[in-house]
């Protein structure tokens, strides 16, 4: 057998990316998945429920089938393990709803001037790309995005290892949705947190601490993490998913803010997109760089030595990674002495 010479399929599969975003943002539209894990399997009764043409269900369910959303034996289409759990409107991991902020005006239009953003080294869609102040687009981040952050926050909130009798005193930093800081006072009776973000933020992170039970322990901070007075001292300071978007320096002010915020014996939590050394893998991690040249204007996916370095310059003395699979996502617990 001769050997296999180049094929220009990665060429043509990548450059046609975007029909499978379009088919996939279909589906949720249609709430196609939904209607097959109601019952409605064939493309008759498909078509009737998502009030579509059958010509144009069969096509759709068929692509979203060669790419794996959904199964199909005969004429019948039943959902995958994937489809089921983000992509059914009643599952609690539903994601259908973080469609508008991961396709958002804002976002495609960083994607769009990336050849711009590669020559200046940074976004191109303004000075300081979505974090710019008070940027509308975390209040958006916040409610689309909460339901595939409770994972990672439990696995998060499952690091802190603290006396679960005793008094805990928590800083969420850019706290978003505030899921992280709520799955800490969830597994710590004891504990407190103050959320610290943007105020219009902020209201869906009390939103998600009153719906969990936890308001009474939930104090906000409103303001921007680099010109509020932090308070404490604390036991912990989560730094989740916000030091990707600075630069080294930035985030050596950040980290030696979070140092002199904590208490003695106490930690930062940072959770973040974290390549290996070699900056290319492993690929859902390594990938997050071109997200942040693309949207930010200094902002990158750090490795773990680089993390670890911002640490111990702010003083902490020992840095732990922590992967957090089935999450793409990491963590880096700095101690205080």
């Amino acid at each position: 057998m001769a050997p296999v010479g180049p094929s220009p399929a990665l060429f043509f599969e990548t450059m046609n990316a975007f029909q499978r975003t379009a088919a996939l943002r279909t589906a949720i539209e249609l709430d196609l998945f939904t209607h097959v894990h109601a019952g409605r399997r064939t493309v008759t009764d498909l078509a009737a429920a998502c009030q579509a043409a059958p010509r144009g269900i069969r096509i759709l369910a068929d692509f979203l089938t060669m790419l794996g959303f959904l199964k199909k034996e005969v004429e019948a289409y039943e959902l995958s393990d994937d489809a089921r759990f983000f992509l059914v409107r009643s599952s609690p991991a539903y994601l259908g709803n973080a469609v508008d902020f991961l396709l958002s005006t804002d976002l495609q239009e960083s994607f769009r001037r990336l050849p711009d953003a590669v020559r200046r080294g940074g976004t191109a869609i303004s000075e300081d790309g979505t974090v710019s102040h008070d940027n509308p687009i975390w209040v958006d981040f916040a409610r689309a995005m909460a339901p595939l952050m409770q994972m990672p926050a439990r696995l998060l909130a499952g690091l802190v290892d603290a006396p679960t009798d005793r008094p805990l005193r928590v800083l969420d930093i850019a706290a978003g949705h505030g899921l992280y800081g709520i799955a800490v006072a969830e597994a710590y009776p004891q504990a407190h947190v103050t959320a610290l973000d943007w105020p219009n933020v902020l209201q869906v992170a009390q939103e998600n601490a009153t719906r969990a039970g936890i308001a009474g322990r939930y104090t906000l901070l409103p303001g921007s993490a680099f010109d509020v007075d932090w308070g404490g001292p604390y036991d912990v300071v989560l730094l989740t998913n916000f030091l990707h978007h600075f630069d080294v320096p930035t985030c050596d002010q950040l980290a030696a803010r979070a140092f002199a915020a904590l208490a003695p014996g106490g930690r930062a939590m940072t959770l973040e997109f974290i390549p290996n050394p070699d900056r290319i893998s492993p690929p859902g991690t390594a990938n997050f760089a071109i997200v942040m040249l693309a949207t930010t204007a200094r902002g990158d996916a750090y490795t773990f030595p680089e993390l670890a370095g911002m640490f111990t310059r702010a003083g902490f003395t020992r840095n732990e990674f922590h992967p957090l699979p089935p999450t793409t996502q990491q963590a880096v617990v700095s101690y205080k002495p």
